[in-house]
């Protein structure tokens, strides 16, 4: 995993280090309506986008497969439109980037494997159509592990995504790529998808926002299982809002997809706002003793619940109950892969990585009574979080168990000097609330004293979307740990 650069230290710094025209760090929502009013056209926003990507992109590895001629092609074809009176989406005229594991057609979707370094698919799934639909502009496709597989971003096809706030570090994953662009300014939205905290854990290392909302309420279609509720799709944004904006035109039911949720995602458009007098807080540092935390991590995150307090909610500490998540994730992880990639495991086992090809291993060990258990076990443990929450409204905990790690290692060793065995062992504080059925949301929170990002985990009810969302929403007003953009450009050296 060693990158093509001398890399030196990149602690980031309040100001984004030379966007002159302001338009790449500026707010989808505000830029949307720019683009309404006919302030701003699309092409100004994409060709801004483009010459952001062209000085940047190089350093971070954030973005692959770019077609820089069909983004402005299509950004002129959506000022015409409006020029012409058409009406305009959500999304007119913003620059999107699709996950490198959602299938867009006419454009390579390689899951960063060399087994579909050529694939192009001949459809958008549904989660591309409908955030085309909305007049998003498709700029390229957002870097991720192999097959998804981990929350660091590398692969033998496009290489390793760099944190934008030290290039020395992990960016986190599976949206490792998708949350390195909207933190360098090369995209002002981001879809990505979650199974241990693929849309977590690299908000939390890049300082942006990720959610992972309800399982359903962002259909999958098509998918080889369409009954899957452990990965689920969902937004990135630099902001809160910005994550309901995009969360608006890809939420909403489908009769494809069996588990999707009723009610449409437009009741997410308006920006989550209020306050939060009242609000029954619960605070876990370590998810009731059950995970080791980097102690820099607790130190950003604890004084986080005094925010709370000032902002009129009543904390305590407290957790649901977890006993059984780590089999429940395990064993659904692994049966999971042994299904989607046992075939090409046996074609072709020389070009899976080693990590990878364990998890397929653990699935193909895996016994009916082991299934029947797990399935047992996750039904307890929503039952058990569903009465949780008649106590509380949210539960705060942390995203990742470790600030960004040495980009060149697959993952941490060690966790508060515990060692690590596997690639997901370092991931419990997310896939521990994957099992669980519930929304979950990752907000800035603060930097280390190295200058590297930390994010809170906002946890909410089943189906509670909104709730969590506007809890993140007073929370990110009232600390602006968001607005802390990097310095990326004169910190490396080639």
């Amino acid at each position: 995993m060693s990158g093509d650069h001398d890399l030196t230290d990149t602690a980031g710094n309040d100001t984004a280090d030379d966007d002159t025209t302001g338009l790449t760090y500026t707010d989808a929502a505000d830029l949307a309506a720019r683009i309404r009013r006919r302030e701003l056209s699309a092409r100004e926003v994409v060709q801004a986008h483009l010459d952001r990507i062209e000085r940047v992109n190089p350093r971070v590895n954030a973005l692959v497969s770019l077609d820089p001629e069909g983004a402005m092609a299509a950004a002129a074809a959506a000022d015409e439109h409006l020029a012409r009176g058409g009406p305009a989406g959500p999304l007119h005229g913003l620059p999107i980037a699709f996950k490198d594991t959602h299938l867009t057609r006419g454009m390579r979707t390689t899951y960063g494997s060399p087994l579909h370094a050529d694939t192009v698919p001949d459809e958008d799934e549904l989660l591309v159509q409908r955030i085309q639909a909305a007049g998003a502009i498709r700029m390229g496709k957002t870097n991720v592990p192999e097959f998804g597989a981990g929350s660091h971003t590398f692969n033998p096809v496009f290489g390793v995504t760099r944190n934008p706030y030290d290039l020395t570090r992990s960016a986190g994953g599976s949206s490792g790529g998708a949350a390195a662009a909207l933190a360098a300014g090369l995209l002002p939205l981001a879809d990505g998808s979650d199974m241990g905290g693929s849309l977590r854990n690299p908000a939390s290392f890049c300082n942006v926002v990720g959610l992972r909302p309800t399982p359903g309420r962002v259909p999958s279609y098509p998918a080889w299982n369409p009954w899957d509720t452990l990965t689920v799709p969902g937004p990135m944004a630099r902001t809160v809002a910005d994550a309901a904006l995009l969360l608006s035109v890809m939420a909403g039911p489908d009769p494809r997809c069996p588990v999707s949720l009723e009610g449409p995602g437009a009741s997410f458009r308006e920006p989550p706002a209020g306050d939060l007098a009242g609000l029954r807080v619960a605070w876990t540092p370590d998810l009731g003793g059950r995970v080791p935390v980097d102690a820099e991590v607790r130190e950003v995150l604890e004084p986080q619940t005094e925010v709370f307090r000032q902002l009129g909610c009543r904390v305590e500490e407290d957790c649901p109950d977890l006993d059984g998540a780590d089999d429940v994730f395990r064993v659904l992880r692994a049966h999971h892969f042994d299904l989607a990639l046992g075939a090409a495991l046996d074609a072709s086992p020389e070009a899976l990585k080693p990590s990878l090809a364990w998890n397929i291993e653990q699935g193909r060990r895996l016994t009916g009574p082991d299934l029947a258990r797990a399935t047992a076990d996750r039904a307890r443990l929503h039952l058990g979080v569903v009465d949780f929450f008649t106590r509380y409204d949210v539960l705060l905990a942390p995203v990742s168990q470790v600030a960004p790690f040495d980009a060149a290692a697959e993952y941490p060793e060690t966790v508060a000097g515990q060692p690590q065995y596997t690639y997901i062992d370092w991931m419990r504080s997310a896939y521990f609330v994957s099992v669980l059925g519930v929304p979950a949301l990752s907000v800035p929170a603060g930097f280390t004293p190295g200058g590297l990002p930390v994010g809170l985990q906002i946890v909410g009810p089943p189906r509670a979307d909104l709730a969590v969302l506007r809890a993140g929403a007073v929370y990110e007003a009232a600390t602006g740990h968001g607005r802390r953009h990097p310095d990326i450009l004169g910190k490396i050296t080639t």
